[in-house]
């Protein structure tokens, strides 16, 4: 029974409208992170980032509250299944895919105040793109307390299979996530090509693997380079991760020819390649040189 005394919670919708319509928001931040195990004194439902696929890349503080959770509410088939076999084996695990708020929150809710220790795991991580934050509201709501747990996110796991960095001195000094237009997404309110009009930015587009080939073509019809390089990493760091690279003008063929639907992440950008970048600041000799004179004043002290 929530602490309204009523068997049913609050309208979700109504706790997340109401929250949304403050501003600044009104919430207690989390204190930063710190050395600690899953008994770090925090009470509450952790909104914890699964990572991308491979059960390895799951954090060790999320390792540690799914380890001793009995349970763990998760993104379905989005969630490595192997994960879940590997540290969610003693808890009870429910998917939410196909669940609407008004059952996942009384869900987590009633184990919540049963005493349950219960994690609601999310792909990835739970900032990009998870839609926590109107879950976490409607059990705020109820008055079950929630927080973050990290994890990592999918463009860092195709940035590591491809082999290169998102970031690349004189190459891509920004990194941009977002989505292609759609039903969530209006046609003014997709960047892409703005992102890559810029030239020095390498997009990550999550959420698009259906319309690769339509987001190329809006790029083509708008003039961009047809040769700016594009990879689509399918299930990045999953036991069957798929590497397509091509570019702007064909990879959309390509990835219609490998019959990919979704679960892909879009990377645009020269960064792709891994080159042409300009050495690092960081290790130049002007570094060397500074470093040799704060140790040859310091000698002197």
């Amino acid at each position: 029974m929530s602490e309204s005394g009523n068997d049913s919670p609050n309208d979700p919708r109504d706790a997340i409208d109401a929250q949304g319509a403050q501003y600044p928001r009104e919430k207690e931040r989390d204190p930063q992170f710190r050395e600690s195990d899953a008994d770090d004194g925090r009470k509450g439902i952790p909104f914890v980032g699964a990572g991308p696929g491979d059960p390895r890349l799951l954090t060790v503080a999320g390792r540690d509250l799914v380890e001793t959770a009995d349970l763990v509410v998760h993104a379905g088939s989005l969630v490595n299944s192997e994960l879940l076999e590997a540290y969610c084996d003693g808890a009870r695990t429910v998917s939410s895919i196909g669940k609407d708020l008004e059952e996942l929150v009384p869900l987590m809710r009633d184990a919540y105040e049963d005493g349950k220790t219960v994690v609601r795991l999310h792909s990835g991580d739970p900032a990009i793109y998870g839609a926590a934050l109107e879950q976490m509201d409607a059990l705020e709501s109820e008055g079950v307390p929630t927080y973050f747990v990290p994890g990592v996110t999918s463009a860092f796991a195709a940035s590591a299979s491809l082999r290169t960095q998102l970031t690349l001195n004189e190459v891509a000094n920004h990194v941009a996530f977002t989505r292609p237009q759609g039903k969530t997404l209006s046609e003014e309110e997709d960047h892409i090509g703005e992102f890559v009009g810029m030239g020095d930015v390498t997009t990550c587009i999550y959420l698009g693997t259906h319309a690769v080939s339509e987001t190329m073509d809006r790029l083509l019809d708008a003039g961009h380079d047809p040769e700016i390089p594009v990879a689509v990493v399918y299930h990045a760091s999953w036991s069957d991760e798929d590497i397509i690279e091509g570019t702007i003008e064909t990879i959309g063929e390509c990835v219609e020819e490998a019959g990919y639907r979704a679960s892909a992440l879009v990377i645009i950008g020269e960064a792709i390649e891994g080159s042409g970048y300009e050495r690092s600041y960081l290790y130049g000799d002007w570094a060397n040189r500074s470093q040799s004179d704060s140790n040859s004043q310091e000698a002197d002290d």
